[in-house]
């Protein structure tokens, strides 16, 4: 059924829209365009972007693994111009495309794809991760936080190790428990599972867990909620699912990456840092009562001391090692 949909989704979007070459199309990564997290943030900026152009856009949302590939060359065949595909996983499929369409710009967001007309777009999300893991431990009261990535892959250990180097800076003696939901794509929209794995965490003494699990995120926050303890957000400001309990969310402008892309894509690798504000933590009216001044203070510093290159926060993926 929701294969079915999916289908007919696309079916009826690209036989409305009249593709000039400017109008791009957006294939989003498996878990949904409303996932409150990752690609609600890609879908975000393509509504920037249509706002701003008075002008229409492709989008599709896959139901499995095949239909990347698919849905890309259907868009580049209809002139739609860029062609951004959302998350990693649409890696091998963009690139073999915009082989196919030398004349057509592509952007990919989490990934590199080494084509010169491919526009590769990642975040430093360990320098991000690096600020709530301190928040996570200066909030701690048990001197314990906790860690749920999505799916099990170099990118998720990246924002773990982050936020573990984070934590320590801020309490050399805090212990950090880390888990991931799984080692396929199903892990991003797996919310039952996520409380499972978070209430675990709480049983063992942790009091702040961040979620770095796209859809499966939603279920560590009602978790929290629900004992008495706080979570931090990802991707996007989810600090209003669950006020109270969210501490922060560690921010990443997918949103500006998209609407950039869509806007004028520039082939080549574009990284996006705390410098760049590609990424940062979230304060609001929802989260305001749980970040003290000091706490605010402490982590406004280390950001001006990561900026400054001044606090060197390692990169997982750099050599596959979180070598702290």
């Amino acid at each position: 059924m929701k294969l079915h949909k999916a289908l007919t989704l696309f079916l009826v979007l690209a036989a409305g829209a009249t593709l000039a070459a400017a109008e791009p199309a957006i294939v989003y990564d498996m878990g949904g365009k409303f996932d409150k997290s990752f690609n609600e943030a890609a879908y975000r900026g393509a509504e920037m972007w249509k706002k701003e152009s008075g002008k229409p856009y492709l989008d599709f949302e896959i139901a499995n693994e095949a239909q990347r590939e698919q849905a890309m060359r259907r868009m580049a065949g209809r002139g739609a111009n860029p062609v951004i595909g959302i998350g990693f996983s649409q890696g091998s499929s963009l690139e073999k495309v915009a082989k196919e369409f030398p004349r057509l710009n592509f952007a990919i967001v989490d990934s590199v794809v080494k084509l010169p007309n491919v526009e590769s777009i990642v975040f430093k999300e360990h320098e991000g991760s690096f600020l709530v893991g301190m928040m996570a431990a200066l909030a701690s009261k048990s001197g314990k936080v906790g860690f749920v990535g999505g799916m099990d892959i170099p990118l998720i250990r990246k924002f773990q190790c982050g936020y573990e180097q984070g934590a320590k800076y801020a309490n050399p003696k805090v212990e950090v428990s880390s888990v991931m939901t799984g080692t396929t794509p199903a892990a991003w929209s797996d919310p039952a599972r996520g409380s499972e794995l978070a209430k675990a965490q709480f049983a063992k003494g942790v009091d702040v867990v961040f979620a770095a699990a796209g859809g499966t995120g939603s279920g560590v926050y009602q978790a929290a909620k629900d004992a008495g303890k706080l979570a931090i957000g990802v991707d996007s400001n989810q600090n209003h699912m669950q006020p109270g309990t969210m501490l922060t969310s560690m921010v990443k402008r997918v949103d500006v990456a998209v609407y950039n892309a869509a806007k004028k894509p520039t082939p080549g690798v574009t990284a996006l840092g705390l410098k760049e504000g590609g990424v940062d933590y979230a304060l609001d009216e929802h989260n305001a009562k749980l970040v003290s001044a000091d706490m605010k203070a402490k982590v406004d510093a280390a950001k001006a001391d990561i900026i400054a290159g001044k606090i060197k926060v390692v990169d997982y993926m750099a050599d596959n090692a979180c070598k702290l």
